[in-house]
């Protein structure tokens, strides 16, 4: 039997991130179907688990990047993690203010995890997630968060006494929520986001005792019993697709696409036909300015985050104004639009007939994102430090809308993520094949072999191939003095990775470059691409043209601008 923990480390925040994800999916669907506020569109589980899938993951990789494998992690590097995970991989009304959740307990546990640092870590997480909404409603997630840190409160020095009286108060106060929001007692259910958040407090229950607390009975209060396992609340709209944009400098990459135009509401529909999520790097000035527009633009306003990075979600009618808007603010990027287009509990929206083939890839920067549409891929963007959840390739493989899907993670830590959505796809009909790409160049020289009118198995069986015969480099900046398989590194350092492992130390970037690629030729080739970062000038990938032309005369090279990406320089050769 483990060890329980005395407090909250790193080890049981990890545990509890993992347990937290276990209990949503198994709640999901019964929490998507009792989802009636703020918008009736079913997908509030859905949004939470995707929302902790993200913090999990964060605190996935902190483990993955301690190096000294004797002992864990700092508290605080997890606790950060866990909420900045959730903070970019955020869903969803709900999700977001789960996410303001997490930030305002880790903002106290990075200093402690005993029960009295605790016990202001949930008075502290309350607070900030009801500052965040803009007007805050009670009988809602916000009222149960209150609820549970009120109940923790007290001078008891036990861990568990206090995650046991947060729970019992969260379960209390969400048996309430009907009494105080006249449409959860009209349907006959409780607070969806509340339920949600009472599962994430189980789950550290289960952590902190070793005992899992016992379900209550799978009715909604004081109504009829809420249909679960699946079912859907008779009479609730089907919600909206997400569609979408990926900017640039701060705008949409190519327009944002969207069935129906942005700036124009339902006709008699009830609320607002948008819901409008990004996340926004600004200044808390800029920010705060921001928020003003968007309530007037709106309703169920949450803006989350701090330290110039921030999670937006926001109701409206007009989706181009709210996107303005954040430009003027900062750089949004990860635009997310969902037209809530729906009537009398159907979906209205004309679907036109789904495509026989798609690829959908991964990129790490916003140049090779547009390379790839203009390819006809749908992209998902992997932001330094931010990898996509499977829930965001489902999605991408959703906007594809084909019969049939070629995968290409483009990133070996993503191959695990991308089999669960690969797998979840598969469930909704689309035959889908993962092509096991381990760098974006490999993605590229499979995505130059698709040919959508061949067979499916053959264009698959093509791809790979394409891939396989690209060996792939990066450039990196040594963070730290560490260990290499090429020696030792100093902080600084130029660190040359070829096939994933470090092969090079240098300098300077040209220098470093031009012994990789030399390194990489020795075994042959016939074509060079190199990826440019952001900042890197166009000189250097002059200068390694004619380096490549001088000492490897039948070779070609091919240069394109990845744009905001982690490496300064990415190298193929095939």
């Amino acid at each position: 039997m483990p060890q329980l923990p005395d407090d909250l480390d790193a080890v049981a925040v990890r545990t509890w991130c993992s347990l937290a994800l276990e209990a949503l999916g198994r709640e999901r669907a019964e929490i998507d179907a009792i989802n009636v506020y703020p918008i009736a569109d079913g997908d509030t589980g859905t949004n939470l688990y995707l929302t902790v899938e993200s913090a999990a993951a964060a605190v996935e990789a902190v483990f993955a990047a301690h190096e000294t494998g004797a002992t864990a992690p700092a508290t605080a590097d997890a606790v950060r993690a866990m909420a900045h995970g959730a903070l970019i991989g955020a869903r969803g009304n709900s999700g977001t203010i789960l996410a303001q959740l997490l930030r305002g307990m880790a903002g106290v546990l990075a200093d402690g995890g005993d029960a009295a640092h605790l016990r202001l870590a949930l008075t502290s997480a309350a607070d900030a997630a009801r500052h965040a909404v803009a007007h805050p409603v009670e009988g809602t997630v916000l009222t149960v968060a209150a609820e549970a840190a009120e109940a923790a409160r007290g001078e008891d020095p036990d861990l568990r006494a206090v995650v046991n009286a947060a729970y019992e108060g969260a379960r209390a106060a969400l048996a309430r929520t009907p009494e105080q929001l006249a449409v959860l007692g009209r349907a006959g259910v409780v607070d969806a986001g509340g339920r949600g958040l009472v599962a994430v407090l189980g789950a550290l229950v289960e952590t902190v005792t070793g005992q899992a607390p016992v379900r209550g009975p799978r009715t909604g209060p004081g109504k009829a019993p809420v249909p679960v396992d699946g079912g859907s609340v008779v009479g609730l709209p089907v919600g909206g697709t997400p569609v979408e944009g990926v900017t640039a400098g701060g705008l949409p990459a190519g327009g944002l696409s969207l069935e129906g135009p942005l700036d124009c509401p339902e006709d008699g529909g009830a609320g607002p036909a948008f819901e409008v999520i990004y996340l926004l790097e600004a200044r808390d000035e800029q920010v705060a300015r921001l928020r003003t527009r968007l309530d007037a633009l709106g309703d169920s306003l949450v803006v989350v985050g701090g330290d110039g990075l921030w999670h937006v979600h926001v109701h409206v009618d007009d989706a181009g104004a709210a996107v303005e808007a954040g430009v003027e603010a900062g750089r949004p990027y990860r635009i997310r639009i969902t037209h809530f287009a729906t009537e009398s509990g159907h979906d209205v929206r004309v679907q036109a007939e789904p495509a026989q083939r798609a690829v959908v890839v991964v990129v790490p920067g916003d140049g090779l994102a547009g390379l790839c549409t203009e390819a006809g891929a749908t992209t998902v963007i992997a932001r330094p430090g931010e990898p996509p959840a499977s829930g965001e390739l489902v999605e991408a493989i959703r906007r594809a809308h084909a019969r049939e899907v070629v995968l290409l993670p483009n990133d070996a830590a993503l191959r695990h993520t991308a089999a669960a959505a690969a797998e979840q796809a598969r469930t909704e009909g689309v035959r889908v094949a993962l092509v096991p790409t381990r760098a974006a160049v490999q993605g590229i020289a499979a995505l130059a072999v698709h040919e959508p009118d061949r067979g499916f198995d053959e264009d698959v069986v093509a791809m790979t191939a394409a891939a396989g015969a690209t060996r792939y480099a990066e450039l990196a900046v040594a963070e730290r003095q560490s260990w290499t398989m090429a020696g030792i590194c100093q902080a600084g350092d130029i660190l040359g990775l070829i096939d994933g492992d470090v092969a090079v130390i240098g300098s300077d970037v040209p220098h470093t470059a031009r012994t990789v690629l030399d390194r990489m030729l020795a075994a042959g080739g016939e074509l060079v691409t190199l990826v440019l970062g952001e900042d890197v000038p166009d000189s250097l990938a002059d200068a390694l043209e004619e380096h490549v032309r001088e000492g490897h005369l039948a070779v070609d090279t091919v240069v394109y601008r990845g744009g905001h990406q982690r490496a300064p320089l990415l190298i193929g050769v095939e």
